[in-house]
């Protein structure tokens, strides 16, 4: 199964199962990565926590790339990372296949696609 085909099947799971009809797009499956590393699934999060579950997403899922470096989890139980390597310029098309790719790579490693 090739890149596409993988993310499109990873889409259509996804939305089945989390959706009320409208398809997850990227944005909504980091939402979806950064509410499993925070751990709190039946939390209600206000506006400003949502952008920090995206960006919990967005860091764990470049980790394996070596651009962010998990430091550990604060008081309040929300995972920390730090910067390693500033990601390249990339045009908005590379940056969107590098985001896909990385998500990908995080549900291959969870087993989701076995």
């Amino acid at each position: 199964m090739d890149y596409k085909e993988r993310w499109e099947q990873l889409i259509h799971t996804l939305t089945e199962r989390f959706s009320q009809g409208e398809e997850l797009d990227v944005s909504g499956v980091l939402f979806l990565i950064g509410v499993q590393e925070k751990g709190d699934i039946n939390q209600k999060f206000k506006k400003d926590q949502k952008i920090d579950l995206l960006h919990i997403a967005l860091c764990r899922v470049l980790e394996p790339y070596g651009f962010y470096k998990y430091e550990g989890i604060d008081e309040e139980g929300w995972p920390h990372y730090s910067l390693v390597e500033k990601l390249p310029d990339l045009k908005s098309g590379e940056q969107s296949i590098l985001i896909k790719q990385a998500i990908l790579q995080y549900f291959e490693e969870s087993g989701y696609f076995d």
